[in-house]
């Protein structure tokens, strides 16, 4: 991976921050009111799988109007499906510890609740967690800690390692993401040893002032530190970064821009850019204050996941339980490629996730807020749909559930990846890994009806692909249905 030190300017293992607020705010202000053609401009640019400039972005933040709403809309809608096709990759989240160290005013397990209710999980709890993760068939992970000593660089690589080691029958994890504080260069080499996929670190919000008036404490509190987070994991060899905002602290126009300006650092430095952008909304926490967020209303948020699909149309967009069932299966046509489902976030909540999910799709019946507790919980979940659930919906709408992890398996990370991706040629993996992946997964795990719907949509998807493709594909599926697994091209 190519490091820029020119540009970069390492030193102190701290880079020269990027985020210019007045830079982003006279581009917001000199691009309002585009018109029509200047927006269509700007999405068939996108459309050709140009990466967009901040000005260029900024037109779309800024526009007005039916019209350009449904160019915008209609042309995420496009370039979702020319990038990533008509598949939607599925992972779990898994709370390890949420012990902090932290003062983050929105976040229910920040030091200063005392009502948090802390806990840690120990090696046979992982691998106990891990089993009942892989009675769903889940296959993708992203591994979640608080921000404490206790969660070093070397305790994160170990329990890894633990969650790589648990197998049973045909359960595996092929890949384990990681959502934790940043280290230094030394700690990020520690974690990418254990294998790891992407490493997640959210900023929260760029602007410095609202950083400042919600991180009250700990190390989080120094907004450089976070901010140059990912320019120490690239530089420790891990190309497979995510970046995050936290929508509703701030000007949302402002950190979608502030993203695009992130994304730009890392290409500048690194020749690659994040593999994924996540974007979660906040939610009700644990003795949380509202009175001083920026809620983004829903037409809003359909808004910014669709201009940061036409922004950068090669990075994958992570669309979190966060947000209601609803919302988040129309925003699937709009640009996200990675959904988390059957999501618990106790800690611990997964072994017990049968009679967990029964109880809540009781409460959800009767309209009462079911099990969930706040103090247990980092914030409120709004899909509390099953695996088998959410995989039911997307079969539904003609989506391929993925579990692939091929590319991470078979080396194309990084730059690698983006030779692919940003040509537009991953949907030549993508497509027939998702429906050999589904092919696994259905055989395993599903339900009987859902089998029949599964194997239906398969064959209808596997019809579409190329001649080559498809014979080479339709010799997998056999494959598959005589017992084999795990394979991938």
């Amino acid at each position: 991976m190519l490091f820029n030190p020119q540009i970069c300017n390492l030193k102190d293992e701290k880079f020269r921050p990027f985020i210019s607020v007045e830079e982003i705010e006279a581009i917001l202000r000199n691009t309002r009111n585009p018109s029509p053609e200047r927006v269509q401009a700007v999405v068939d640019r996108s459309l050709g799988l140009a990466r967009l400039s901040m000005e260029e972005t900024a037109v779309l933040l800024n526009a007005r109007g039916e019209e350009a709403e449904r160019i915008i809309l209609e042309g995420a809608r496009t370039l979702k499906r020319r990038v990533y096709g008509d598949r939607i990759v599925l992972f779990a989240p898994l709370y390890i510890g949420n012990r902090c160290i932290n003062n983050c005013a929105y976040c229910g397990f920040r030091a200063g609740n005392r009502d948090a209710l802390r806990r840690t999980l120990t090696d046979a709890e992982i691998e106990s967690e891990v089993r009942g993760l892989e009675e769903a068939g889940q296959k993708r992970l992203i591994l979640v800690y608080g921000e404490h000593p206790d969660y070093s660089a070397e305790y994160i690589a170990r329990t890894a390692r633990v969650v790589y080691g648990v197998r049973q029958d045909n359960g595996r994890i092929n890949r384990v993401n990681i959502n934790a504080a940043p280290f230094d260069i030394e700690g990020f080499r520690t974690v990418k040893e254990a294998g790891i996929g992407t490493y997640q670190i959210f900023q929260e919000t760029y602007h410095p002032g609202t950083y400042k008036r919600f991180h009250l404490g700990g190390r989080k509190a120094d907004y450089e530190w976070r901010l140059t987070a990912m320019d120490r994991a690239m530089e420790a060899g891990i190309d497979d970064v995510g970046l995050g905002v936290l929508f509703g602290l701030g000007d949302w126009r402002f950190e979608v821009l502030a993203l695009v300006r992130h994304v730009n650092h890392l290409e500048a430095c690194f020749g690659v850019g994040p593999h994924t952008i996540s974007f979660p909304r906040i939610q009700n926490a644990s003795n949380l204050d509202r009175t001083a967020l920026s809620p983004v209303a829903d037409d809003d948020f359909i808004r910014l996941v669709a201009v940061l699909r036409l922004a950068v149309p090669y990075t994958g967009l992570i669309l979190t339980a966060r947000e209601p069932r609803n919302l988040r299966d129309r925003l699937i046509g709009f640009g996200v490629s990675q959904i988390d489902a059957g999501t618990q976030l106790e800690i611990g909540g997964y072994t017990e996730h049968a009679r967990r999910l029964a109880q809540l799709r009781a409460a959800e019946k009767a309209g009462e807020s079911g099990e969930q507790n706040l103090h247990r919980e980092q914030f409120e979940l709004m899909d509390t749909r099953s695996l088998a659930e959410t995989i039911g919906q997307l079969v539904e709408a003609g989506q391929i559930p993925s579990f692939c992890t091929a590319c991470y398996r078979k080396g194309r990370t990084g730059e690698h990846f983006m030779e692919f991706s940003t040509k537009g040629f991953i949907k030549s993996f993508c497509t027939p890994n998702a429906l050999l992946t589904f092919a696994e997964w259905l055989e395993d795990y599903a339900p009987e009806g859902l089998r029949v719907r599964g194997r239906e949509l398969i064959g209808r998807r596997t019809a579409e692909l190329d001649p080559g493709r498809r014979e080479e594909v339709g010799r997998l599926l056999e494959r598959i249905r005589n017992g084999e697994r795990d394979l991938l091209l």
